[in-house]
């Protein structure tokens, strides 16, 4: 499948999970050990779907693992909360983002909008509910980084620029951190080259595309860690 479909399609299949009141214990145990010294590290909720989630691959193949990582080889101390659900649509984070945003969490990397795209959703929907969870943000006082999902062309040119805008629009009213592409990290090779970096569905990235967004999605986040000492 090449990037176009697979922006067309990339939907986070499953049934959609609860973290339920054990994110509390969640949160603990995603800290590392150190967190306890005087610099403790800032924590991280990743609100998103499969893509955050890590579906298909073992666990320590998964994004979120794959940033920890990412951060480790850096000495960037922060714990990062796997918020993914999969299946979320902008609407699920918006009802959840209340009760996950606990009082341990410093900052929140908001990845959703796919599933949305899939369900052709209205855009001003998917807007409204970004909105809402960004709102939650503020008035936490918890930083943000926004995640950016790109609209295919066979939705319509009005769709798609209704939809690509609600991204850099929010980030702009809000004065959060952007990352514009989910997907940056893979590049725009020929579609049937990117193909190797996505698992036998042709929808959720392999191992080693999860390396690849990491890459791209890392220096924002540690942009955002940075914003939330």
């Amino acid at each position: 499948m090449g990037m176009r479909l697979f922006r067309r399609c990339f939907v986070s299949y499953g049934v959609a999970g609860h973290l339920g009141k054990a994110l509390s214990l969640i949160l603990w145990l995603a800290v590392p050990a150190h967190a306890e010294d005087d610099a403790a590290p800032v924590t991280v909720l990743a609100l998103g779907d499969s893509l955050t989630q890590g579906y298909g691959l073992p666990p320590e193949d998964g994004l979120v693992p794959q940033l920890r990582h990412w951060l480790d080889e850096r000495g960037i101390a922060a714990g990062i909360v796997n918020g993914g659900v999969s299946g979320d649509t902008t609407a699920g984070g918006a009802a959840r983002v209340g009760w996950s945003l606990t009082p341990e969490v410093d900052a929140m990397m908001v990845a959703l909008g796919g599933n949305d795209l899939l369900r052709g959703i209205d855009p001003e929907v998917s807007r409204a509910n970004l909105d809402t969870i960004l709102e939650e943000a503020a008035a936490r006082d918890v930083e943000v980084l926004l995640v950016g999902m790109s609209a295919p062309g066979n939705y319509g040119a009005d769709y798609k620029a209704a939809f690509d805008a609600i991204y850099p629009d929010l980030a702009d009213k809000h004065g959060t951190l952007l990352a514009p592409d989910f997907f940056a990290g893979l590049g725009e090779g020929d579609p049937a080259e990117l193909q190797r970096y996505f698992q036998p569905d042709g929808i959720h990235p392999n191992a080693e595309g999860v390396v690849r967004i990491v890459e791209g999605l890392g220096p924002h986040l540690a942009a955002l860690i940075e914003a939330a000492k």
